[in-house]
């Protein structure tokens, strides 16, 4: 076993004493899946089932102009994200299930907007996966940009696992990287061969956290597993990271779905779960406002209904705790640009951890 794979004996444990507390700051929302900031500290909020509001002042409003989603199992409106350059371009990014293209069903597309008061506007679709499927799993799907522009997300295998993640002439089981416009980067690692000129890495089941290294620049993401063995990869231009073929867990019945958790070739996990925390979101602490948590990574649980913080050293981790005990599933974390965090709850809302001071 890799070194740097996580032990599956180290726990996470809850810390006996906390340095902040928690107010639900965005009342009642059903499943907030992505967070943005806008420049004046307002906060762009998705719902699953397709919409988007805008929290400004205290008050919640829904934006209109939002694309048609197909809201079915884990798809619908997804994940959020600016442009780095949004002040002077005002490109907002979305990922979503999509209906279009051939066949019944959907599957995950990228598209970048812009808002006009409470109205989307200017909509470009900028990739959409096929070929549709009604199945409802394995959508991904999480927004980063690295520190050259490049746009990267996320796109689960939908659920064929022996077809698509192995496969780079298909969709699904994939991280893209893109230009902000939707153009394809000529040095991406399959432009000029047989697999989609898009696809930037591959062998991911479901990445649904997605964050950019304070330090290094590299894109991280997190992935549910099946039954234990969610993962968190460094993503490498062009690398395998194995599913199905090698993976520190099992099927949902309690059969094997492999004997191997590595392979010559195929990437190892920086960290495993096992059993699965079911995670979702991921940020990197780089605020000073929580004591001994600068360079943390915070994870969302949703089976286990926690947040979790995760003490690192390079790509080691040295420890983990668990947060917010029992708040309900955590969907999504962020740091504020007022350098608190931010915590998504289904069911509940938004919460703020407020540091004590």
């Amino acid at each position: 076993m890799n070194s740097c794979a996580q032990d599956p004996e180290n726990q996470a444990t809850v810390p006996e004493t906390v340095s902040f507390t928690p107010e639900l700051v965005v009342e009642d929302l059903d499943i907030p899946w992505g967070m943005a900031f806008l420049p004046d500290g307002s906060l762009l909020i998705t719902e699953k089932s397709g919409e988007i509001l805008l929290y400004r002042g205290g008050s919640k409003t829904e934006i209109s102009g939002v694309p048609e989603v197909y809201n079915r199992g884990q798809g619908g409106l997804l994940d959020i994200a600016l442009d780095p350059d949004y002040p002077d371009n005002g490109w907002i990014y979305l990922t979503y299930a999509s209906e279009e293209g051939p066949g019944s069903g959907g599957h995950t597309a990228l598209a970048r907007c812009k808002l006009s008061g409470t109205t989307l506007t200017d909509l470009e679709v900028l990739y959409k996966a096929s070929p549709n499927t009604t199945a409802g799993q394995h959508f991904g799907s999480r927004i980063e940009f690295d520190r050259d522009g490049y746009l990267y997300f996320s796109i689960g295998e939908r659920g064929e696992r022996d077809v698509n993640p192995q496969d780079t002439g298909r969709d699904g089981g994939k991280v893209y990287r893109l230009n902000p416009d939707g153009s394809i980067p000529p040095d991406n690692p399959f432009v000029g061969s047989d697999g989609l000129d898009a696809i930037y890495s591959y062998g991911h089941r479901n990445p649904q956290g997605m964050a950019l290294h304070p330090e290094s620049g590299e894109i991280w993401v997190h992935e549910h597993g099946p039954r234990g063995g969610d993962e968190i990869n460094v993503v490498k231009k062009g690398a395998n990271y194995g599913w199905p073929v090698i993976t520190y867990g099992i099927n949902y019945s309690g059969t094997p779905i492999t004997d191997q958790t590595e392979m010559e070739g195929m990437e190892q996990p920086i960290h495993y779960w096992v059993p699965s925390i079911a995670p979702s979101g991921m940020a990197f602490v780089t605020s000073d406002n929580y004591p001994g948590w600068e360079g943390s990574l915070l994870v969302g649980s949703l089976s286990f209904q926690y947040l979790e913080r995760l003490e690192m050293e390079g790509k080691t981790v040295l420890k983990r705790e668990k947060l917010m005990e029992d708040v309900g599933r955590v969907r999504n974390v962020r740091q504020g640009p007022d350098g608190l965090i931010y915590v998504a709850v289904e069911g509940e809302g938004i919460y703020r951890l407020n540091p004590d001071r």
